[in-house]
């Protein structure tokens, strides 16, 4: 397979995670006969400083044209003045909505070496295997926004057509785990949750092999510390869904562990590891490459129809967890390059093995 994936480092430890899944995916296409070419673009903190632009018309193009996009992280203090008029961030959300990438997908499982690191107790985190939906493109961070002296209003609205789509996927993917789907608004004081849950209730009867259950925001804040491993596909709005998603990393014990893929409808992906730039780190060989790593095995997934070669993927991260390859977020002593270059070893001898087999 030929596939062109259009790279976009951005700020911070960016640069470091996605140079390390880029080594990945690049072992992985020598190994399986792929053909993947990687293009670098800017985007962020580091696009405002070059370009102007925190997504110049170049990078949009690339990421337009290209077979799918990994992104590193964006952001950091030196342009985190709330009242400038250009932003990292808008980068990354003009990025999504040019896209058309409505639906993030942000799995999180517990590895069991890693419990320890979780605050929670042991047993709760037994089976915790979770897969958050977050509507990207709709809500409170793309609605009217004004500012006045002594007031301010971020408009939250959603389409009927915006909680369908997500909704959909959900239930889809519900239907290839345990076909159960949890479904999280504000339904007791907020207008666009009860539309929000009228619709998904409605789209749920097109799936009658997968039970529904409506949680509120706050209760649902609760739940996934309390009793996690009684969840599995979980549904919601963009803001609740970035907020529950960074709650959830708890579980797995660091932000640095989990990845994300943001879809649309066609097959050009957005991949990226959901922790942010991390300034204070950066430069230095500190920062934890899984998340990016395991970003790269979902655009292998679900950009390039790659199934066996994202499970290779997942099982050489899980290998090198089990091995006690760590960065300093999990406990260990180990450099970012470290852990990348054992992932590529675990990657090769589980590929020896196979075939030895």
């Amino acid at each position: 397979m030929k596939a062109r994936i259009a790279v976009l480092p951005g700020d911070g430890i960016g640069p470091e995670v996605s140079a390390a899944a880029v080594a990945v995916l690049r072992a992985t296409g020598e190994y399986a006969a792929h053909d993947f070419t990687f293009a670098e673009y800017a985007i962020g903190g580091i696009a405002i400083d070059v370009h102007g632009d925190p997504l110049p018309p170049a990078t949009l193009a690339a990421c337009k044209s290209a077979d799918a996009v990994l992104l590193g992280a964006v952001g950091g203090p030196k342009w985190s003045d709330p009242n400038a008029k250009v932003r990292p961030e808008q980068g990354l959300l003009g990025l999504r909505a040019a896209l058309g990438v409505y639906a993030n997908l942000r799995p999180v499982r517990v590895h069991p070496r890693l419990v320890a690191l979780s605050p929670l107790k042991d047993e709760k985190l037994r089976n915790v295997d979770l897969l958050f939906l977050r509507e990207l493109t709709g809500g409170a961070y793309f609605g009217a926004k004004t500012r006045t002296a002594d007031a301010a209003t971020d408009e939250c609205k959603y389409t009927v057509t915006e909680i369908e789509r997500i909704t959909r996927r959900a239930f889809v993917l519900a239907q290839a785990r345990s076909k159960r789907v949890t479904s999280v608004d504000k339904a007791n004081v907020l207008e666009t949750s009860r539309l929000w849950r009228s619709t998904v209730t409605r789209i749920a009867l097109d799936y009658p092999d997968v039970a529904l259950e409506h949680q509120l925001v706050d209760s649902m804040a609760m739940l996934l510390l309390t009793r996690p491993a009684a969840y599995d596909v979980i549904v919601t709005e963009n803001l609740f869904g970035d907020i529950l998603t960074d709650e959830a990393a708890a579980l797995a014990g660091s932000l640095g562990l989990l990845p994300s893929a943001s879809l649309g409808d066609g097959k050009v992906g957005l991949y990226e590891p959901i922790h942010g730039s991390a300034p204070d780190i950066a430069g230095k060989g500190l920062a934890n490459p899984l998340g990016a790593i395991l970003s790269a095995a979902l655009l292998l997934r679900h950009s390039l129809g790659l199934e066996n070669e994202a499970t290779a993927i997942e099982s050489a991260v899980g290998a090198v967890i089990e091995r006690g390859v760590l960065t300093s977020d999990l406990g260990g002593s180990a450099t970012t390059a470290e852990v990348t270059s054992a992932v590529v070893e675990a990657l090769q001898h589980g590929r020896r093995s196979q075939e030895a087999a």
